[in-house]
């Protein structure tokens, strides 16, 4: 157990609803190794958020347990997930997240600001991040003044500019052009081989599912079917 990146035990989300209760996830038992490019498609409304949100400790489950990186998170407190998730976990939301105050430079370097690392160290690893991502030019610009594919792209460099043990991506590559979106793929594919980052993805993209080491198929919050796959772009073999 210890030597995983993310383990479940009959994992339960369960929503109260009239006339039925929805169960998004239903008795999940998941097993991610460090170093992992997972995949995870399926219909919506299938639990692939939800999943996510659990395993980040931004929901709690209605029942089961839940351990990142060895340790249980399902008995941790607010502030102790909260510490977790700054500390070991980066996230791409799927409706972006930015704080509309700050400039896209400030929104990408925000988690590195919390850590504490002095300003010329996240100027410069943000900076050279946009780069890769075709966000050279932007830095001062505000969300408001981004496109949907640009914020997306900012998001993905907050997520991923601290070099977290695990990334949790909701949809990271939608609203993105094929070059953008392929730009994306080969940070995460760099961050997954040199420094070892755990990655799982909801997506509905052909090109991520495709380059992906194991894919997972959930219907119904359940899981139908994990493969490990072939790859043809080269993501995710754990070191």
């Amino acid at each position: 157990m210890n030597d995983l990146a993310v383990r479940t035990e009959d994992l339960w989300k369960t929503f109260p609803q009239e006339p039925d209760p929805v169960h998004a996830v239903r008795g999940l038992d998941l097993e991610v190794a460090p170093g992992e490019f997972v995949a995870m498609a399926g219909p919506s409304g299938s639990g692939k958020t939800t999943v996510l949100n659990l395993l980040g400790g931004l929901t709690r489950p209605t029942r089961g347990r839940i351990w990142i990186g060895g340790e249980e998170t399902t008995s941790l407190s607010d502030r102790e997930l909260a510490r977790l998730r700054l500390d070991r976990i980066g996230f791409v939301f799927q409706a972006f997240n930015l704080l509309p105050v700050l400039t896209a430079l400030e929104n990408a370097e925000f988690t590195l600001l919390l850590r504490g690392v002095p300003p010329e160290e996240r100027h410069t690893r943000v900076r050279g991040l946009f780069r890769e991502i075709g966000l050279e030019g932007l830095e001062n610009r505000k969300p408001g003044k981004l496109s949907g594919g640009q914020q997306q792209r900012v998001a993905v460099a907050r997520a991923v500019v601290g070099e977290p043990a695990l990334v949790l991506a909701d949809e990271p590559t939608a609203n993105l052009d094929t070059g953008t979106g392929s730009a994306l793929l080969e940070v995460m594919e760099r961050l997954n081989h040199e420094q070892g980052v755990t990655f799982i993805f909801s997506t509905h993209d052909s090109r991520v599912m495709d380059r992906a080491h194991r894919l997972i198929h959930l219907v119904d919050g359940a899981v139908e079917s994990d493969v490990l796959q072939e790859l043809k772009g080269g993501i995710g073999h754990p070191p």
